[in-house]
């Protein structure tokens, strides 16, 4: 079995943080977004992944992953050229890909529980050609949807429907066995030009054309996931991974108090300060005179005599004086 992850999305809902880095490298939690999924899969029987990239940016994810992981997964990284849809990016894999079992994970998805359960559950279905993981949710008309008989076997899917036929949300990781079908079905979208939502190539059209030709997809439940691409759920996602541990680390705690839980990169001085609960601090920050609650904030900042809670501050950034939210971008200088 192979794992796809698409990763080559723009990160318009991110931005300014993802005006620097490619939204799977935002940073939480003490890694990046790829960092935790790649984390996630390397608990499965999953040895091989496949990494869709693209856009200017796309060296930070390769030379990331590589980095990491290079010894837990064979890696291989395809283009995608165009930002498309997320059919678009699934079918730039197609020569690497088809015929194998995959296991599709989005890439600025977390999920409370982990993939080895996905696979588990997956692994308990008969007799199918695939499986989509789903939750209930209150608004299903903001996310793709499935519609099921009482067995779980999926009736149809739909991508953002006006009038959704059921509250089944989509979350974000999908298990394909027969990926002929897959790739044929994807093949049809886009080689006839047939676009869905957003005037894009939507994987989930494509999965309701498996079912149109006689494939048996089912569904599994998940339990929270927390989507990435925004601000408020990143910083969501943040408070629960770093909920995992009471730990930290730092090379200069002068005078300050750490309410955990915490995560500190290498060489972070903080300083006559309060930093805590639920703070990510990346390598070589400097915080002196401050309190930081509920925020990430990136590599070699700079925070003097803030009061920031809620709040992601990019990479390179210097914020001084007196704040409350706070999204600041890489390399920006702010004296509030």
């Amino acid at each position: 079995m192979k794992a796809i992850i698409p990763a080559a999305g723009q990160g318009t809902r991110l931005y300014p943080q993802t005006h620097t880095k490619p939204k799977a490298m935002v940073r939480l939690a003490g890694r990046p977004i790829l960092g935790h999924i790649l984390q996630n899969i390397a608990k499965t029987r999953i040895d091989e992944v496949v990494v869709v990239v693209g856009g200017p940016m796309k060296g930070q994810i390769v030379q990331y992953a590589k980095q990491e992981f290079s010894d837990r997964f064979e890696l291989t990284f395809v283009e995608q050229e165009t930002a498309d849809g997320l059919g678009h990016s699934i079918y730039q894999t197609e020569s690497v890909a088809r015929g194998d079992e995959l296991l599709i994970a989005l890439g600025d998805m977390l999920f409370e529980n982990g993939f080895d359960k996905f696979l588990e559950a997956h692994d308990s279905l008969s007799d199918t050609d695939g499986s989509i993981g789903v939750k209930r949710v209150e608004e299903p008309s903001h996310y793709g949807v499935v519609e099921t008989d009482e067995t779980g076997e999926i009736l149809q899917l739909v991508e953002k429907p006006d009038d959704p036929p059921s509250d089944f949300a989509i979350s974000g990781v999908y298990i394909v066995n027969d990926s002929d079908s897959l790739f044929d079905a994807l093949g049809n979208l886009v080689e006839n030009d047939i676009r869905g939502a957003g005037d894009e190539y939507q994987l989930t059209d494509a999965l309701q054309g498996m079912i149109e030709t006689d494939r048996s997809l089912h569904i599994f439940e998940v339990e929270e996931w927390y989507d990435c691409g925004r601000p408020d759920t990143l910083l969501e996602a943040n408070r629960v991974l770093l909920g995992r541990t009471d730990s930290y680390a730092g090379d200069d705690l002068d005078s300050s108090v750490i309410i955990p839980p915490v995560d500190l990169g290498d060489d972070v001085q903080i300083e006559s300060s309060v930093v805590g609960p639920n703070v990510s601090v990346d390598d070589g920050t400097v915080i002196r005179q401050s309190i930081v609650s509920d925020t990430i904030v990136g590599q070699d900042a700079t925070l003097r005599g803030v009061n920031i809670d809620e709040s992601i501050v990019g990479g390179n950034a210097e914020v001084f004086g007196e704040a409350n939210h706070l999204n600041v971008g890489d390399n920006s200088s702010i004296n509030l």
